[in-house]
């Protein structure tokens, strides 16, 4: 009820990932990307005309007005998040969207910051900028995060219980940066810079000094990877914020060298594909499917804590039933499909049903080294008719008694 108390204060809809406690701002009103869609708004309500109906005793809401002619959006949002990483999390956040051209299909730019303080004693502030120049000619991607971040982990190349979780505290700092050009409708390609360092690594199971000494020399105190990054994109999809049609297809390949401060050199690929279509056809419910694969290539063994693993995607959204972390190898395998429904006509409330399957490679932990499935059930409260944003409760559940809820701002994928 204080989730959505403080989310009834605000009137633009916030997009909070999954299992990320950063705010994604593309969830405001995408006028020019909707009007491509053309529904009905007099027939769909959102929470804000409950709220204009119901607490206000107005006729009007501010979600009916046609505000799609203002060039810039400014919003301030106090939150309250959940998840099984970082247990409740009070959020304060900071959101500017604008649009920097004048065509019907101008995608909106979008810049957020926010500061994060969880149960956990996690400290995260991500700065993400996400802009569209005129025409869209030139997406220019910058995400920046720092995080203090006690967290656990699940095996160490065999040498810890892979079924029981230490604790480990760290501090991280991310610096992305990548710039795509369209090279045909809908197609892109870009190069970028991508540094990550963790440091201050250390375990905090005080208990048992023998599994200290292993996390001790196996992680070490610090980790560093600096490389270049070749960028591929398609996205036909008309809202991004809520897709109900199309494709996303984003792959991306880094290359880490200790000629631009690496500690090693190695390298990456990540592939994220993704589709979405109407199911019954002619209905508003949609089918969607998902597949993330992330594979080191290189023969030198990345940094632990960046190795492909559950929950530590971009999005920190893989893995829905699994804690953060749970499962870690130098090749991860990820599928997943969620069909969303509707429970009331207008919009206002809705239904998915989920299932998941990821697999790693065995050179972590034998845990990993066998497909391990998810599945769960959500709710979901339209935050905004116009974007699309939804405020999702999920509740997943996981091989060997794992579980939990999972509380939200916006969709999975």
């Amino acid at each position: 009820m204080k989730l959505l108390l403080l989310i009834l204060l605000t009137n633009f809809a916030l997009t909070l990932q999954a299992q990320d406690t950063g705010i994604n701002s593309d969830a405001f009103v995408d006028k020019k990307i909707t009007t491509e869609i053309a529904p009905d708004y007099t027939k769909e309500r959102d929470i804000a005309d409950v709220y204009y109906k119901f607490i206000k005793k107005k006729k009007d809401s501010l979600q009916n007005t046609e505000n799609g002619g203002h060039k810039v959006q400014f919003s301030f949002i106090p939150a309250l998040g959940y998840t099984l990483q970082t247990g409740f999390a009070g959020i304060v956040s900071t959101n500017l969207g604008f649009y920097a051209g004048e065509a019907k299909n101008q995608k909106i730019s979008s810049i957020s910051t926010s500061f994060t303080y969880s149960q956990h004693q996690q400290s995260i502030i991500p700065f993400v900028a996400n802009i569209w120049t005129k025409d869209n000619q030139l997406n220019i991607i910058t995400d920046i995060r720092y995080i203090k971040y006690p967290s656990q982990i699940f095996g160490l190349a065999g040498k810890t219980d892979p079924n029981t979780g230490y604790t480990v505290d760290f501090s991280g700092f991310k610096f992305h940066q990548t710039v795509l050009k369209e090279v045909t409708k809908n197609t892109f390609l870009g190069i970028g810079y991508f540094y990550d360092r963790f440091w201050k690594i250390k375990p905090l199971d005080l208990s048992n000094q023998n599994i200290d000494n292993i996390i001790d020399t196996k992680l070490g105190s610090s980790e560093l990877a600096s490389g270049l990054v070749l960028n591929f994109l398609f996205d036909n999809r008309l809202n991004q914020i809520y897709p109900e049609q199309g494709w996303h297809c984003d792959i991306s390949y880094r290359a880490n060298s200790t000629a631009l401060g690496s500690q090693s050199n190695w390298q990456s690929v990540q592939a994220d594909i993704r589709t979405y279509t109407h199911f019954p056809e002619g209905s508003k419910n949609v089918l969607s499917f998902w597949s993330f694969d992330w594979f080191t290539t290189s023969k030198n063994a990345s940094p632990y804590l960046m190795l492909p693993s559950t929950g530590w995607d971009d999005q920190y959204n893989t893995g829905r039933g699994y804690i953060q972390g749970r499962f870690r190898g130098r090749n991860m395998f990820y599928l997943e499909s969620e069909y969303r429904y509707r429970i009331s006509k207008n919009g206002l409330l809705g239904g998915v049903v989920f299932g998941n399957v990821q697999y790693f490679s065995s050179d972590i932990s034998t845990a990993a080294n066998k497909p391990n499935p998810g599945a769960g059930l959500g709710i979901r409260l339209r935050l905004n008719k116009h974007s699309g944003a939804n405020l999702c409760l999920d509740y997943g559940i996981g091989a060997d008694g794992s579980r939990g809820f999972f509380v939200n701002l916006g969709e999975v994928f």
